[in-house]
């Protein structure tokens, strides 16, 4: 019963405040709706100079090769090298293609013909995909193998991103809110109400708890018609395996967020606190890029992220179809975390009678 009127007390102050309801609508439908769209690592019009020594048909049907593909913007045709590098220089195009005299010729006679490409690689990734397209232009092969992309057949990014986006939602929304609860209440003089009344640490902190598995579902749900409606990405395993991977993934980021609160004096402790956890959670997660590509020892400290395997049962599912035995190991991780956070959320919680 006192269980009861404490969640009734949560959610009271929730609608009482009139930014926090809106800030858990708009926030999903905003990220859902621009980050996929912004987040992405594939790369479209790069501007490109060639230089042509050669003139010839065979060079003239590269150029128009280059020009037709979606990857590549034909800026310029500079006469020189020396110009073509100086458009690199002032940014005007992010790669240069020179081919050189006896093109043709030396394809004619089976001879492999050499060209020089020529890259702005300060952004490494862009200058690194842009010359393996260019590479693949300028070095058709003669049989092509058959591929077939599971998961993912068009190699659209956004189907990568979006169930990672639903994470990372959840970590702002149910990481963040439980951090300022607290603090918030200590604040206002509202907590020595709790600290004088007979409610024990195990109840106070479920009640704490209890409102942001609700809310992380609102978030979870939103998230979920929205990525059907406007990218038709629908999950292709069970929802509600997803539902029972969320049910213990919101218990861990709001029991953090708990304790942080617990051990913080004011609001803007809590807040940087908070959002130094969040930045390495997102950043050392998977999110942006694969934790195999990472050093070893980063790797090993992965281990300790709870977002990391969170984020690994959502793709699974939603894009690979898997079921509850699939995503076990990463399933029993996770309760551990929630176990040990609502642990340390009930002790950190110190009552003055």
């Amino acid at each position: 019963m006192v269980l009861r009127y404490l969640i009734e007390k949560e959610f009271k102050q929730l609608r009482r405040n009139s930014f926090l309801p809106r800030l858990i609508l708009i926030f999903p439908c905003v990220i859902m709706l621009i980050m996929p769209w912004a987040a992405t690592l594939e790369i479209e019009d790069l501007r490109i100079a060639i230089i042509d020594h050669d003139h010839s048909p065979s060079s003239i049907r590269l150029i128009h090769r280059i020009e037709a593909s979606p990857y590549f913007k034909l800026m310029t045709l500079p006469d020189t090298y020396e110009k073509g590098l100086e458009n690199i220089e002032r940014d005007r195009v992010d790669m240069l293609l020179e081919i050189p005299k006896g093109f043709e010729k030396e394809q004619v006679n089976g001879r492999s013909a050499s060209a020089l490409i020529a890259i702005n690689a300060v952004n490494g990734t862009k200058g690194g995909l842009g010359s393996t397209y260019l590479q693949q232009i300028l070095n058709p092969q003669s049989t092509s193998p058959s591929i077939l992309y599971r998961f993912n057949p068009h190699l659209d990014y956004k189907i990568f991103m979006v169930p990672a986006l639903m994470t990372m939602l959840l970590v702002m929304i149910c990481g963040f809110l439980p951090a300022l609860n607290v603090v918030s209440e200590k604040e206002k003089g509202t907590i020595e109400q709790i600290n004088v009344s007979p409610v024990s640490r195990f109840t106070f902190t479920l009640a704490k708890l209890l409102p942001y598995w609700f809310i992380g579902f609102i978030v979870l749900n939103l998230c979920i018609i929205l990525a059907w409606i406007i990218y038709g990405l629908a999950p292709e395993g069970s929802i509600f395996t997803i539902y029972l991977a969320t049910l213990i993934f919101v218990l861990v980021m709001s029991g953090l967020g708990l304790v942080i609160s617990n051990y913080s004096s004011t609001m803007q402790q809590a807040m940087f606190v908070m959002w130094f956890c969040m930045l390495i959670f997102i950043l050392m997660s998977g999110l942006f890029t694969p934790i195999s590509s990472m050093p070893q020892w980063a790797q090993y400290i992965t281990y300790a992220n709870p977002l990391r395997y969170f984020m690994e049962m959502m793709r699974m599912v939603y894009l690979k179809g898997s079921n509850m035995a699939d995503i076990t190991q990463q399933l029993g991780v996770l309760s551990c975390f929630a176990a040990i956070l609502y642990g340390w959320a009930i002790y950190s919680y110190r009552k003055q009678q």
